[in-house]
């Protein structure tokens, strides 16, 4: 104990003198040079004795064996903070390679794409690279958030695998409604197979899902359902001409030259005065296009399939016949045609709509709109294609369907007339397109038909569509 006071002492003698040139004296003193010493004096002390009462130096080397203790524990968290940190500084880097091994593969095929060019490809391998980038940025954002916040790599391994156990229920969600939705169709189209008689297809199964609106299903056929479904051909067969004369003008067709080679195509033997037509004719394209379209849709309109077969039904079981199209027309009235020829293409209803566009659309015609015969290729080959145009015709084949299902379900028959072309106007057989009747002046006579009438068998008529044009 004497030797420690001493050199206590002589620490503070050393500590109070003042600097001075050369020597131990002249040496400046610091706080880091402080600690040292005291540490060096403490090293200086003899071993603590043995005994149940401590002395004062007992006590110190009792505290400084607990410091160590403290140190040595101290150190010890920090080795396994820093492997925790090196193991999570592991797994980011290998997250990291896999992304940039990625993102290289998606670039690739991002390459690859432009030559030959394929458009589908090219959108694929550009989403891939997108979330390549995406999953990279995320990586950067969770390993400077674990540097500043600490964390294990097991908290960022769990905080990874979360984004994706989301995306996994989310699709095993879209998967079970997908499954629902094929076993649904399939049950439809076990129904219509099982429901097929006599060639007729039968859509009492799937009329059940209500497209377009919710309807009444009538009785019994009556007059005044064909007066509605007339109506609404006439409203389809306006639209869809509109759609045709935009498509025409989009595509630079001359629109005088095609309105004289329909006016040729419903010539008769009476002929009229060739100017006066073509000059009426220029400002009133629409109807003449009309006229076009009504004269195709409304071929083999007094048979029972349209001509598209040989069938005898409506011949040698007349009620039967009534019965089942009437059954049809209720069955398809609120059905959305798209999706009817999509589950059974090639039903009749199918075959008309085929047959039909392949009529109204010439090959040249939708070559000049579309830039090819997609489309036209498709119907060839009994499929309907999803285009906006097309469509919009169905919109005019359905209408066109439905007022034939109720003409051969009506008792008598509807009969059609048409007016021919230079036949003098008839107030109570035709209307005119572009004036009321009372506005009619005399001496007209029609230019071209639009739209045949039809004279039902309550007595009741449904007025022809005419263009008149001046008889002089």
């Amino acid at each position: 104990m004497g030797s420690g006071k001493q050199t206590e002492l002589s620490l503070r003698s050393e500590m109070v003198k003042p600097r001075t040139k050369g020597g131990m004296a002249g040496r400046f003193w610091n706080f880091s040079d402080l600690i040292q010493q005291v540490s060096a004096a403490c090293n200086l002390r003899p071993p603590a004795s043995s005994g149940r009462n401590r002395s004062s130096g007992d006590l110190a080397d009792y505290c400084g064996t607990r410091d160590q203790e403290a140190y040595k524990t101290h150190d010890e968290d920090e080795d396994e903070e820093e492997e925790e940190v090196m193991g999570m500084e592991f797994v980011v880097m290998t997250e990291v390679f896999n992304a940039v091994s990625a993102m290289t593969i998606a670039y690739v095929s991002l390459q690859e794409a432009h030559n030959p060019w394929d458009p589908e490809k090219l959108r694929a391998a550009d989403v891939a690279v997108v979330g390549e980038l995406r999953r990279l940025g995320e990586l950067r954002e969770r390993y400077l958030r674990r540097r500043c916040y600490g964390g294990g790599s097991g908290d960022m391994l769990r905080e990874a695998v979360v984004p994706y156990e989301a995306a996994i229920e989310e699709l095993k969600r879209e998967v079970k409604a997908r499954d629902m939705e094929v076993d649904n169709l399939k049950e439809k189209l076990r129904s219509i197979i099982g429901e097929t008689t006599s060639g007729k297809k039968s859509w009492t199964s799937l009329s059940r899902r209500k497209v377009n609106c919710i309807t009444q299903v009538p009785a019994a056929p009556a007059p005044e359902l064909f007066e509605g479904a007339m109506s609404g051909v006439r409203e389809a067969l306006d639209t869809f001409t509109i759609v045709l004369l935009s498509l025409m003008r989009a595509a630079h067709w001359d629109i005088a030259a095609a309105v004289r080679s329909i006016e040729a195509a419903t010539a008769t033997a009476r002929r009229i005065s060739a100017s006066s037509v073509i000059q009426t004719q220029r400002a009133n394209a629409k109807f003449a296009l009309q006229s076009y379209i009504s004269r195709k849709v409304f071929q083999g309109f007094d048979h029972e399939s349209f001509y598209m077969d040989n069938g005898l039904s409506s011949v040698l079981s007349p009620d039967q016949y009534h019965r089942d199209c009437f059954a049809e027309y209720c069955d398809m009235k609120s059905m959305d045609s798209a999706e009817l020829l999509n589950i059974q293409p090639s039903c009749n209803f199918g075959k008309f709509c085929s047959n039909k566009y392949l009529a109204i659309v010439h090959p040249k015609m939708e070559e000049s709109f579309f830039g090819d015969l997609e489309q036209r290729q498709q119907v060839v080959e009994g499929r309907h294609p999803r285009s906006q145009f097309y469509r919009q015709f169905l919109e005019l084949a359905k209408a066109m369907w439905l007022l034939h299902l109720l003409a051969f379900s009506l008792d008598p028959a509807p009969s059609q007339f048409e007016a021919g072309r230079g036949a003098d106007f008839h107030p109570d057989y035709m209307e005119s397109v572009l004036k009321s009747p009372g506005q009619v002046p005399s001496g007209q006579v029609v230019g071209f038909p639009l739209i045949p009438g039809f004279k039902l068998g309550n007595g009741s008529i449904i007025k022809a569509r005419v263009y008149l044009v001046s008889k002089n």
